[in-house]
């Protein structure tokens, strides 16, 4: 829910025309370039949401709104609004800067630096001025002074602060006053609206005492949003608070999998965590839905823009300093999950959360979090980056993971082929379905782009490569035009995170492009037939995400036939057992993932079990298919060029 923008408005960070985007925590608007840089920072320092693309609680944009309308922007750029700034040379960005370096640079200054905005004078006791300035959020919040409490919050007041004299904390006053927008800044700011006051009353309580039931509503909303936000990525629907329904989570297939001691390991010290540290988990896999939720509006509302570039990818979450170098890791490492292992650890979340609200609890665990996490990447064997990623930055880690979890990971996706919905699915929320179809629209986009771009890197190819052979008497040579008669070596061999493709049901079916007893064989076919074998793939893909577009369902059985053909005949062009590591697993991954995207289509035959929140999943795993195919043929285009040029 949003309103349209004013033509007035402009963004707060470069005064560009018509902003599309905001920073929640900053109260800002800000345009497609500057929410670029915003993305990289982390949700630490900005929290970023589309105006119309992305769903919105109407008073948290009601809060946004407010505060943009009323200066907000002028905390973060205090000290600019100094005629003295001018003077030294300190400007804000323009929307005729480049955005990098000069609006990044700016950006950065302005969020997270703090370079701009009001220092207080210099006290020798900072606790104090602390306690002094969260005494005055406490006063401030039974107005409707946004912007004053936005003020105190940027110097250091504290959301949570618990008054000494007064027995309660700022939320619990904005609800006994029924300031709704503030309760919505206050909660932005980390304010749990589970606190209790000297009496043991919630802020929940304040606000049905005052009769605000809407405030209340919210409030309780605001209590449960990381597993609302959790359970709505994996199916499309939200409990009914109202009605005393506070978790929504995806029914299991088979409760008697057959789990490596490894899973099990990781189940039970997940449910043995402190609440404390259950909750810090929970926050990391927040973040990561949050990113690639993101990511889908983002690459979807930029239209083929020049934006798209290796500078404004977000591939994984932004290191926040206030974490360990541990747990950073492990954060970045939730990006590399596929999908359905993706999902997995959403579900376990969820029941877990669930388990420890109703108070069944296990005996506490010494592990900490950092160890939780990697004891899950281990149990999801993540795949590494490809060449066309970008890569970790030096907090990330590639260190292997053990080829067994593999057999135990597939055991854990199965219980994803289940139906994801908890009972019979009413008008409402088949509607709330159909909204959260954007983000499966955002996909094919997405790889809509990426086929496209594929397109035309396959053209340029064929160009060089035609060029070449009428260059040079020798066929095999680099792009540089030097000779090169070395024996092709395994390419990737040394990689230290090996790409590893998933293990799907079914899969036994796939024909192994790596038998043992077939002696490795390094001839590759011609960089020619990859490329045009690959371009039959794109096209097919791409009809079969027109398809999805216009939701002829009917049309995913055909289309996955013929890809299944032309992936079969890309296969065959390569030897039973090449030499190159890379080769073998990239073929692995395009044609596994070719039969599993005639597994997932086959779910849309009629008398097939399926409700509306089945069509949205099956659609999920076939762009996710479909991804999978695309990256794995541009990955051999790539690799036979390198080999074959060698």
């Amino acid at each position: 829910m949003s309103k349209r923008l004013r033509s007035s408005e402009v963004c707060a960070d470069c005064s560009g025309p018509d902003p599309s985007w905001a920073s929640v925590n900053r109260g800002t608007f800000i345009c497609d370039e500057c929410c670029s840089v915003h993305r990289s920072l982390g949700r630490h320092i900005s929290q970023v949401r589309h105006l119309k693309h992305t769903p919105w609680p109407p008073t948290l944009l009601q809060m946004v709104e407010t505060l943009y309308n009323n200066g907000a922007n002028s905390i973060w750029e205090h000290s600019l609004l100094d005629p003295a700034s001018i003077m030294s040379g300190r400007r804000k960005a323009n929307p005729q800067d480049k955005v990098h370096p000069n609006k990044a640079e700016f950006i950065r200054a302005k969020y997270q630096m703090l370079a701009f905005v009001h220092r207080l004078p210099c006290r020798d006791d900072d606790s104090v001025t602390a306690k002094d300035l969260s005494k005055q959020l406490h006063s401030s919040v039974r107005t409707g002074n946004l912007e004053t409490c936005l003020r105190l919050l940027s110097l250091g007041a504290q959301a949570n602060f618990f008054h000494p004299e007064k027995g309660n904390t700022p939320l619990h006053v904005a609800s006994k006053a029924g300031q709704i927008l503030q309760a919505e800044l206050l909660a932005v700011y980390g304010a749990d609206p589970g606190t209790q006051d000297s009496s043991g009353k919630t802020p929940v309580d304040y606000a049905r005492q005052g009769g605000h039931h809407e405030l209340a509503e919210r409030l309780v909303e605001i209590q449960y949003e990381l597993t609302d936000r959790l359970a709505f990525y994996l199916c499309g629907r939200k409990p009914d608070h109202k009605n005393g329904q506070h978790f929504i989570i995806p029914q299991m297939a088979d409760s008697s999998l057959d789990l490596s001691e490894l899973a099990k390991a990781a189940k039970k010290k997940l449910q043995s965590l402190s609440n404390h540290l259950f909750e810090e988990l929970a926050m990391d896999v927040y973040d990561e839905v949050d990113r690639r939720e993101t990511d889908a509006v983002w690459l979807a509302t930029q239209n083929h823009s020049a934006l798209v570039t290796e500078t404004t990818v977000v591939p994984f979450l932004p290191v926040n300093p206030e974490y360990s170098s541990t747990r950073n890791q492990g954060r970045q490492k939730l990006a590399r999950f596929n999908a359905h292992e993706f999902a997995t650890l959403v579900i376990d979340i969820l029941s877990d959360a669930k388990r420890r609200q109703q108070g069944s609890s296990l005996s506490g665990s010494k592990d900490n979090v950092e160890l939780i996490l990697k004891t899950i990447n281990n149990q999801h064997s993540v795949e590494s980056q490809d060449n066309d990623q970008p890569d970790y930055d030096s907090v990330a880690s590639d260190e292997d993971t053990d080829l067994e979890t593999t057999a135990s990971k597939a055991n854990r996706q199965k219980s994803l082929d289940s139906d994801l919905s908890d009972g019979p699915v009413t008008v409402q929320e088949f509607m709330e379905v159909k909204n959260a179809l954007v983000a499966s629209e955002a996909k094919i986009q997405q790889l809509m782009k990426v086929n496209n771009n594929l397109s035309d890197e396959l053209r340029i190819m064929q160009k060089k490569a035609s060029r070449l052979e009428k260059q040079n008497s020798t066929p095999e040579s680099d792009y540089d035009n030097t000779p090169n008669d070395m024996e092709p070596d395994g390419m990737g061999s040394s990689r230290k995170g090996r790409q590893r493709s998933m293990v799907w049901p079914g899969d036994g079916l796939v024909p192994d492009t790596a038998e043992p007893h077939v002696a490795p064989s390094p001839a590759l076919p011609s960089t020619e037939d990859v490329i045009r074998k690959t371009e039959q793939i794109t096209k097919n893909i791409q009809e079969l995400l027109r398809a999805a577009q216009e939701n002829k369902h009917d049309s995913y059985i055909p289309c996955s036939e013929r890809i299944h053909v032309a992936v079969t005949e890309m296969a065959a062009l390569f030897p039973k057992k090449p030499k190159s590591d890379m080769v073998r697993t990239s073929l692995r991954l395009l044609t596994s993932s070719a039969y599993r995207l005639q597994s997932e289509c086959k779910k849309t035959l009629p008398g097939d079990p399926g409700s509306p929140t089945d069509v949205q999943l099956v659609t999920q795993q076939v762009i996710q298919c479909a991804y999978d195919i695309a990256k794995a043929a541009k990955q051999l285009v790539t690799i036979t060029t390198k080999e074959n040029n060698n």
